[in-house]
């Protein structure tokens, strides 16, 4: 009965942790922006709707045109997702058009996930942006993402 008992909270603990939302790790060099906290929201992903990212941090040069944001998913070291956006046009849609300031503190950026989002299944979810003066502005990474249609 014991064993039962165990595996019955086992199964709560997993189900539990796996709706619970990503950690993301660092995964940038000499970026212009040094990132303290990053999230994405809502969790977990739904394929046709908007998700959003935020990254809080100091920037070190201005977010300039032409940036853009790139978010690549991979399962077992195969790309199964690729998105690339305007950066600028993201974050003017949010009230922060290029160039933003290095005083800006936190940025949020927007964008619909994509039909071909696999769902059901964790990847390794890397989201980055490039400068517009080519400089990488952020690099975050996070394992065991998962995408559902909502």
């Amino acid at each position: 009965m014991k064993f039962f008992a165990a595996a019955a909270a086992l199964a709560v603990a997993t189900v539990a942790y796996a709706g619970a939302a990503p950690s993301f790790n660092d995964c940038s060099s000499n970026a212009d922006l040094t990132i303290s906290s990053f999230s994405i929201s809502p969790y977990p992903l739904c394929v046709g709707k908007q998700v959003c990212a935020t990254g809080t941090g100091k920037l070190s040069a201005p977010v300039t045109a032409p940036a853009t944001l790139n978010v690549i998913g991979q399962y077992f070291g195969m790309n199964v997702y690729t998105d690339t956006q305007d950066l600028c046009a993201l974050l003017a849609a949010q009230g922060h058009p290029c160039p933003v300031p290095v005083t800006l503190t936190a940025i949020t950026s927007c964008i619909n996930v994509k039909a071909d989002a696999p769902t059901g299944i964790p990847v390794t979810l890397t989201v980055s942006a490039t400068n517009g003066n080519g400089n990488s502005l952020f690099c975050q990474s996070a394992s065991g993402v998962t995408a559902a249609k909502c």
